[in-house]
């Protein structure tokens, strides 16, 4: 793909002859109504725009919108051009500086001081490539998500090597939206790996978990229908009953066996319930997924069968998850932490065969995605328009989960 042209681009051209040529081609192509355009330039230079931050703090108070130039790749160099990449909470833990993973903070992108990019999900496409990455299996069209988080994914383009690309093959991609790719590497594999990688369950067993309606609780759901394990489904309570109804419809609609509030998990009837979608409590409780915390998650642990395992991969409530011995020592329940950058990092291969899977299941219309709040992201898009809705995600006030759709770039 050709590239763009900075504004600043004449300052790489040594030649003084070269440049008035450049500049004379740009001239006869500027007219008004083409303004915004971004022009093709003979060096292999690529304009880019990215969502960055210089220092840790609230997303409407830190992120700008910056533009730089990216050099043209060769080696083991490849620049891509980002599809779709999604707004994820742990991204704006990222921003605010309470998240584990950390990002890259760098000059490279024509600083004085150093930035990073935000966002940690996403699918690209490769635009130009360097000769080692040819030779790497990799060509010009293809779609690569992200092997780590840090790498920054809420900007147009970037450059990026072999080993921190996952290429999406071509059977993969068959079928399949770029925000659909973009989305299926966290979420999904969060509930692919607690499903299988913590208790071993069989058809027929239960799990049960909280945050439901959450992109976890919604894959966790439709995995489990698939390899035919029943789930008992935590929500929040709402004030208004006929959208707490209709929430709990939707999820029944895509595999939810039972969807219950909060309220009801921590009512004195709960274990009568229990037993009763259980047959009578014969068919165990054998697996616990919380990312809530407090002391519905508590209630949710007093349900499992005796050595049944209780995994932890959140703490939305932001309230410490409190563990009766009687648990430990009686019922010997396995607790468990799980977080899906760490498990991914280790376990690549292990990460490509679960989103192979999920969008195995997308195509044959076996998997829903969950509603997505489509954010356009065009060249001329404002950087404050973009900042709003990351804004917009921090306060709730989304449908769906909002991401990040490119456009023309």
């Amino acid at each position: 793909m050709a590239s763009k042209i900075l504004p600043s681009a004449p300052s790489l051209i040594r030649n003084p002859r070269l440049r008035t040529q450049c500049l004379r081609q740009v001239s006869r192509r500027t007219a008004p109504a083409f303004v915004q355009q971004r022009y093709i330039s003979a060096y292999g230079y690529e304009q880019a725009k990215a969502l960055t931050f210089s220092q840790y703090g609230e997303p409407p108070e830190v992120l700008s919108l910056h533009t730089h130039s990216i050099s043209p790749p060769h080696g083991s160099l490849m620049t891509i051009r980002f599809l779709a990449s999604p707004i994820n909470p742990a991204d704006i833990n990222q921003i605010q500086g309470v998240y584990p993973s950390k990002p890259t903070f760098t000059t490279s992108l024509g600083t004085a001081n150093p930035i990073a990019v935000a966002g940690n999900e996403g699918v690209a496409e490769i635009i130009s490539l360097g000769e080692q990455v040819k030779k790497e299996g990799f060509k010009k069209g293809d779609w690569v998500f992200m092997k780590a988080p840090g790498f920054g994914t809420w900007r147009t383009h970037a450059s990026a090597t072999v080993d921190q690309v996952v290429k999406l093959d071509e059977q993969m991609r068959e079928g399949i939206t770029a925000i659909q790719a973009g989305t299926v590497s966290i979420n999904p594999c969060t509930a692919y790996q607690m499903l299988k990688g913590f208790a071993e369950l069989k058809e027929g067993d239960w799990f049960i978990q909280n945050g439901a309606n959450s992109g976890v609780g919604r894959a966790a759901i439709q995995l489990g229908k698939k390899w035919g394990y029943k789930s008992i489904n935590v929500i929040r309570s709402r004030d208004d009953k006929a959208a707490e109804e209709k929430l709990k419809q939707s999820l029944k609609d895509i595999g939810a066996d039972v969807v219950i509030t909060d309220a009801e998990l921590q009512s004195q009837g709960i274990k009568d319930m229990s037993k009763e979608w259980t047959n009578g409590g014969r068919e165990p409780i054998r697996l616990a997924l919380n990312c809530v915390n407090g002391k519905a998650a508590t209630a949710m642990a007093k349900l499992l069968a005796s050595s049944a395992h209780f995994v932890t991969y959140g703490a939305m409530s932001k309230q410490p998850l409190t563990i009766p011995a009687s648990m430990l020592i009686f019922k010997d329940v396995h607790f468990h932490g799980f977080w899906v950058s760490k498990w991914a990092e280790k376990n690549p291969e292990d990460k490509k065969a679960a989103v192979a899977e999920v969008l195995e299941m997308t195509r044959k219309g076996e998997f829903k995605d969950m509603p997505v709040d489509e954010i356009k992201w065009e060249w001329e898009t404002k950087g404050e328009e973009l900042i709003s809705k990351v804004k917009d995600t921090l306060e709730g006030y989304r449908e769906g989960k909002g991401v990040f759709v490119f456009g023309k770039t």
